[in-house]
């Protein structure tokens, strides 16, 4: 499991009014926000995310590094839409969040969702993939809204960073369509690691949430794959699942330690007795 520090930016920006994603842009990466938290902080206890916006007169730290998520919520519900979007002032800031982390053994990573035009030009986009790159910080790209708009200047901005390993960066864009955004992020490289989106693509989804839906107690049983289902029940659903099956698996981690000490005492018993 990856021991990380993620801060993620919000785009607030005036282009967040469009209702184009469901229930709208801005609420659509609200709903995103919450699986990213759920997701990073279930693959390692001792994980932290930050959250921010980037719009506006300057880009805002809503919550510093967290494992609370009632902070991250508390920051959401002061966020607020308005100006235009400010990618690189908001990467910078979020990068001067990281550096701050009081655990500095924890990899640094930025997830910044991206639904507005970028103005910033390839230059200033170089330059800041080359800062990054030197202190070691992972960068995703959520690439939704103008996505056509901002493929080619983002694909050559993310190209410019590592690909590969525990520290590879990731763009991943999300088009309009019947599905829900963090449904889609939820079956990217961005919160699944490759064994889990091997199995997706086999159709063996199980409690990992398989596209096929198919798979026997999978959470698609429950109607999450419906695109008519309700937004916030179907987040509901989703992270019960992932409360049970996190239950589960420290009950079971639980049942093996006492095992191990109930042997290690009948050995002890034993060499007295002999």
């Amino acid at each position: 499991m990856v021991l990380e520090a993620t801060m993620v930016i919000i785009d607030n920006s005036e282009y967040m009014r469009n209702g184009d994603y469901t229930p709208s842009r801005y609420q659509a990466q609200l709903d995103t926000v919450e699986i990213i938290f759920r997701r990073k902080t279930n693959s390692n206890p001792e994980n932290v995310v930050g959250l921010m916006t980037m719009s506006g007169d300057s880009p805002i730290v809503l919550s510093n590094l967290t494992t609370n998520y009632g902070q991250i919520l508390s920051g959401l519900h002061s966020s607020k839409i308005e100006g235009q979007s400010k990618l690189i002032d908001g990467i910078q800031v979020a990068c001067l969040a990281l550096r701050n982390r009081q655990n500095k053994n924890q990899r640094q990573r930025i997830i910044v969702f991206v639904g507005s035009p970028v103005k910033e030009d390839s230059k200033e986009l170089y330059e800041l993939a080359a800062k990054l790159s030197k202190n070691n910080i992972a960068l995703d790209i959520i690439n939704f809204g103008e996505q056509q708009t901002n493929l080619s200047k983002l694909e050559d901005f993310i190209g410019l960073f590592e690909k590969s390993g525990d520290n590879a960066s990731h763009l991943v864009t999300v088009p309009q369509g019947p599905y829900l955004l963090y449904e889609q992020v939820d079956k990217t490289a961005i919160l699944r690691d490759q064994e889990q989106l091997d199995n997706m693509n086999d159709g063996f989804g199980g409690d990992f949430g398989g596209m096929s839906g198919s798979g026997d107690g999978g959470e698609f049983d429950f109607g999450m794959d419906d695109p008519n289902m309700d937004p916030e029940l179907a987040m509901a659903i989703r992270l019960s699942l992932e409360e049970e099956n996190t239950r589960k698996e420290r009950e079971a981690a639980t049942t093996v330690k006492e095992e191990d000490n109930k042997v290690d005492n009948e050995g002890d018993e034993k060499m007295q007795e002999d």
